[in-house]
């Protein structure tokens, strides 16, 4: 469907929903049973499945017949509030296109004297207050959509964050526009950190699949334990399954990444036998890190990107090494996400 070409359609629909536009509803069946969902259809093919009761997080995404995300044997799962203690957050976690993590610590589990933190927060395991939605009009030619709810972090006598998610695109594109504004609604300076784990899989991810990104990476204190495929590739190559990543193996990498002249970050993956690709972008003064995860295990094969406020260390080890950030009262920070699918020749020519 050519969004240019409004005379080829123009009388000759009913209803929107025959080319695209934004369905509710609850899940009915298994671990996600009486979840909250709303489905994305792009009207190009890209179509993604937003689970309002878990962050307003995006877990099924497909292109026509190929799937780009990675779903974990759990797949989606009702919200668990109260699984923020250790590793619990594993139990729940779905994989998905976008599994956010904060907002006021990301990365391990970690204690101080305010308290303890499980992994990754407690962010996607929150359900969401869904403010709109709006859909697309072929009436009056405007083919915008748009989903926007709060999430909101928060404790009688202690640190209370806010987020709006508004989650937008237009028929006739294959992009998905994410934007987040977090603000602090307590009477306190409260922590904050943020990462998006942005989760890809087969058929998307392959053997062979290009991992796109520029910048520089970071020594980190496992990159001795990183297999000899990354030691060799250095994080540009997908692998093939390996025994290696059984269990808790993995490749980790911290980069650096380099900017544009517009302070814009793209980054992404290349698959070139399928012609598809998915490219990723963000700006560098919102997200100063970016992360790639590779767990090639059996099974369990996934490659995440993950933009980052900071390297995924929790809020204890970002204090001490002074990069934690802090929220004022009433001070808010806004994040945007871009991702895009590629085909063709322009999946194939994209690199750095």
């Amino acid at each position: 469907m050519n969004p240019k070409n409004l005379g080829s359609w123009k009388h000759k629909l009913s209803n929107t929903q025959q080319i695209g536009g934004i369905e509710t509803s609850i899940l009915d069946n298994g671990p996600g049973k009486g979840t909250r969902i709303a489905w994305v259809n792009t009207g190009t093919g890209l179509r993604y499945k937003v689970v309002l009761d878990r962050g307003m997080d995006i877990v099924d995404a497909l292109f026509n017949e190929n799937s780009l995300a990675w779903i974990s044997h759990a797949g989606i799962t009702a919200p668990q509030p109260f699984s923020n203690q250790g590793i619990d957050w594993l139990r729940t976690f779905a994989g998905g296109l976008l599994t956010t993590c904060g907002l006021s610590s990301m990365g391990p589990p970690n204690e101080d004297e305010t308290g303890s933190r499980g992994l990754h927060g407690r962010y996607s395991n929150s359900p969401a207050e869904l403010i709109s939605i709006r859909q697309p009009d072929i009436f009056s030619e405007d083919l915008t959509f748009e989903i926007v709810g709060k999430i909101r972090e928060t404790t009688t006598f202690g640190p209370s964050l806010e987020l709006t998610r508004s989650i937008s695109g237009s028929l006739g594109s294959p992009e998905i526009h994410i934007k987040d504004v977090v603000v602090n609604r307590g009477n306190t300076r409260t922590p904050h950190m943020l990462l998006y784990h942005i989760n890809c899989g087969w058929p998307l991810i392959d053997e062979g699949t290009r991992i796109i990104w520029q910048g520089e990476k970071q020594a980190k204190a496992t990159d001795a334990n990183n297999t000899d495929f990354n030691k060799k590739f250095e994080f540009t190559r997908c692998a093939a399954p390996m025994d290696e990543h059984a269990g808790f193996g993995e490749d980790v990498a911290f980069i650096l990444p380099k900017a544009d002249a517009n302070n814009q970050v793209v980054c992404g993956y290349a698959n070139n036998e399928l012609e598809l690709a998915f490219k990723i972008s963000f700006y560098k003064m919102q997200f100063p890190w970016l992360i790639n995860w590779q767990h090639w295990g059996k099974n369990e094969y996934v490659t995440a990107l993950e933009p980052a406020t900071n390297p995924p260390i929790g809020q204890v080890a970002a204090k001490e090494n002074g990069t934690l950030i802090y929220l004022e009262p009433g001070e808010k920070r806004e994040y945007e996400l871009k991702l895009e699918v590629l085909t063709g020749e322009k999946a194939k020519e994209f690199k750095m």
